[in-house]
């Protein structure tokens, strides 16, 4: 425990834009085991990269929309979604995404994994990580 509490430590010294989310497991899982909390520091940016709103999903797949200059977005504002999820206003705007908690775990636990391919998706587009988003042109989804 000490070690990941170390880990996610070094995560947020190197991501000062980090939000500390703590999945409770399912009252079965407590009664099953002694420790119910789970830690995951969850930086910004990668919040903000994988948003899973339409503008940044697109409606189907291959419609997703690479997101760059978003290393220093914060959360401006948090707002609960009934029992079951979060949504994050960003500090560029963005508001759209509604984050499950399910979501929110899987970000946490597979966060290297997410990281390696945003990287990747970065590389092959030949942008980088801070360039400013390019403007949209007309014609994109009108909810958005």
């Amino acid at each position: 425990a000490s070690e990941r509490l170390r880990d996610a430590s070094d995560v947020m010294v190197q991501s000062p834009y980090t939000l500390q989310l703590r999945y409770l497991q399912t009252l079965s899982d407590i009664a099953a085991e002694k420790n119910s909390t789970i830690i995951f520091p969850l930086p910004f940016e990668l919040l903000r990269v994988y948003s899973p709103s339409a503008e940044v999903q697109g409606h189907g797949p291959g419609q997703e929309v690479l997101q760059t200059g978003k290393r220093d977005v914060q959360i401006v504002d948090l707002a609960t979604v009934g029992h079951y999820a979060l949504q994050p206003r960003f500090s560029d705007g963005h508001e759209s995404g509604i984050y499950s908690w399910g979501y929110l775990y899987e970000l946490g636990a597979k966060q290297a994994d997410y990281w390696a391919r945003y990287e990747q998706r970065l590389e092959e587009a030949g942008a980088d990580r801070d360039q400013p988003m390019p403007v949209a042109a007309g014609g994109g989804c009108a909810h958005h």
